[in-house]
């Protein structure tokens, strides 16, 4: 992968952001639970500084009277930033983002998004652009 990458190692619960050759910033994360996780190629297609959350219909279905809409704060499941990944000009629907939930970091605990330490996504939210290529596997 290119310097300025993000490789997510969903196995091992890291995501790697590629600095060199042979070298990269690891990180920690929370990973998709059993039947919710992804893995492919996208790239980052947008990103957003304390972004809202709205549910997918499958949320929707699964926990009827969840909020449409939570907006930005201490309490929004996206925490602090957000990378939108995309596939081919599409929203995949899974994020890098941050966590309202810290102590899920290193679990399986997320709808398929990426989670990350508030902290650490505002650190690689500053280092990647629209357009970065991002492997998760």
């Amino acid at each position: 992968m290119p310097p300025g990458a993000v490789v997510v190692d969903t196995s091992n619960r890291h995501l790697y952001l590629v600095e060199s050759a042979t070298t990269a910033m690891r990180y920690g994360i929370a990973v998709g639970k059993a039947g919710y996780s992804w893995n492919g190629r996208a790239y980052v297609g947008r990103k957003a500084v304390w972004p809202a959350w709205y549910p997918t219909d499958d949320m929707k279905v699964a926990s009827p009277g969840i909020p449409a809409q939570i907006p930005p704060g201490a309490d929004n499941p996206l925490g602090a930033r957000a990378l939108y990944l995309y596939s081919d000009g599409k929203d995949t629907l899974i994020r890098i983002h941050g966590t309202s939930e810290p102590w899920t970091i290193g679990t399986e605990a997320s709808s398929g998004c990426i989670r990350m330490f508030n902290e650490d996504v505002i650190e690689l939210f500053a280092k990647v652009n629209v357009g970065t290529p991002v492997v998760v596997r």
